[in-house]
């Protein structure tokens, strides 16, 4: 296991003194997502939004793309909150579209096989018995495991198989691991849960650097299989900590360690954990780089805040009883989203706008900076959710 060095909490009186989110902090939020879902829904049809606004609206495409999971997830989270069927009728037709796509193998070449259909037809599965939704999140499971390098035991992430540039794995993977877990549970078939948690173990013990930040992606050595080097395509510069890779880290070490039952990761949490909170600026959501600070004029990432704020959650029920930062972590959690709710959405719900303002997708080729983007939109009412209900995870 790769040994980390664990920061201690800079400011922990600062954490400790958060109140708790209320519940008329969380429905606001949830009504915030509802109306942006209802005018979206009727802008969008039985299409999709692209992964980012442009001039903050989502230009509207079929299922092409990455990110089109996270628009049927918040539609899945609504039928939840609500129990209107118009939500759970609309994600049902979204289902055929998914299903349509990985029959047919429409741009599906690469690793995000989980973002697209857990929070889509693992969702429509465990919530309505759809048979269509089981047999596309299967195929879905079956399509990532093409990616699979015995050697050197990982996901590849993009590029063709037998391209030795593209050998290498990224952290974001850690959240495509339960379409794995599912057709494992599903089937018993323990392969794929066997590829998971060698995969899973690949990436915590490479990707992360001593001090607690992570690579965005990491390259293996070809001929030996074994480590090569890390780098970015992301975040800043290759030794810089980009922060919605973090976030992967802080949501995807817990996930898959609930899958798994297996603990032995957690003090690996911990120092990404702490590296995160060390770095949250004054009002506690990241910029898209944790290099960078207030003064920096740079662009802050509320998508990596969300979904970091859903790992914080996810881990909670395994720290210790008696775990000293267990308050910081609920500190921090309720602080980041009481200013996504306050600061970061608002009350324009017209049509094709984001839930969540003030996202960056991809800095260094200008998409989606300073816009909305659509994980941002599903992992904050996630968030929300979680923090509403006890929640049965989609993941």
């Amino acid at each position: 296991m790769a040994h980390v060095h664990t920061e201690k909490i800079a400011d922990r009186e600062r954490w400790l003194s958060v109140e708790p989110l209320t519940k008329e902090e969380v429905d606001r939020g949830l009504a915030c997502c509802l109306a942006q879902i209802d005018a979206n829904m009727d802008a969008f049809g039985t299409r999709f939004p692209w992964s980012a606004t442009k001039g903050l609206e989502y230009p509207i495409i079929d299922c092409i793309e990455w990110t089109d999971g996270f628009w049927t997830g918040l539609l899945w989270l609504a039928y939840e909150v609500t129990g209107d069927e118009k939500y759970r009728d609309r994600a049902l037709e979204n289902v055929q579209s998914f299903k349509h796509r990985v029959e047919n193998r429409i741009e599906l070449d690469h690793h995000d096989l989980g973002f697209l259909y857990v929070p889509s037809c693992v969702a429509a599965y465990r919530l309505t018995g759809s048979e269509d939704a089981r047999t596309a999140a299967l195929l879905a499971a079956d399509k990532l495991m093409e990616r699979w390098q015995p050697k050197g035991k990982f996901l590849q992430a993009w590029g063709p198989m037998d391209s030795p540039e593209h050998y290498r794995f990224i952290i974001d993977c850690m959240l495509n691991l339960p379409i794995l877990y599912f057709a494992s549970e599903e089937t018993g078939d323990t392969h794929y849960r066997d590829v998971s948690r060698m995969h899973f173990d690949t990436t915590v013990n490479n990707i992360i650097r001593e001090d607690g930040s992570a690579f965005h992606t990491f390259y293996m050595n070809p001929e030996t299989g074994g480590p090569d080097h890390g780098a970015t395509r992301q975040g800043y510069s290759d030794d810089s900590a980009w922060a919605r890779g973090q976030a992967w880290g802080i949501y995807g070490i817990p996930l898959n360690m609930r899958h798994l039952n297996d603990r032995k990761y957690l003090d690996t949490w911990r120092a990404m954990a702490n590296y995160f909170i060390n770095r949250l600026p004054e009002d506690s959501i990241c910029y898209w780089d944790l290099i960078f600070g207030d003064g920096s004029g740079q662009s802050r990432d509320s998508s990596a805040a969300a979904a970091a704020a859903c790992g914080f959650m996810e881990v909670a029920p395994m720290l210790p009883v008696d775990d000293p930062d267990a308050p910081v972590y609920a500190g921090v959690t309720a602080q980041m989203m009481r200013s996504l709710i306050n600061s970061y959405t608002s009350e324009d719900h017209a049509p094709l706008r984001p839930i969540l303002y003030h996202g960056v997708y991809s800095w260094h080729s200008g998409k989606g900076v300073d816009e909305g983007n659509i994980w941002g939109d599903y992992y904050f009412m996630e968030a929300l959710v979680r923090s509403a209900k006890s929640w049965n995870p989609y993941w």
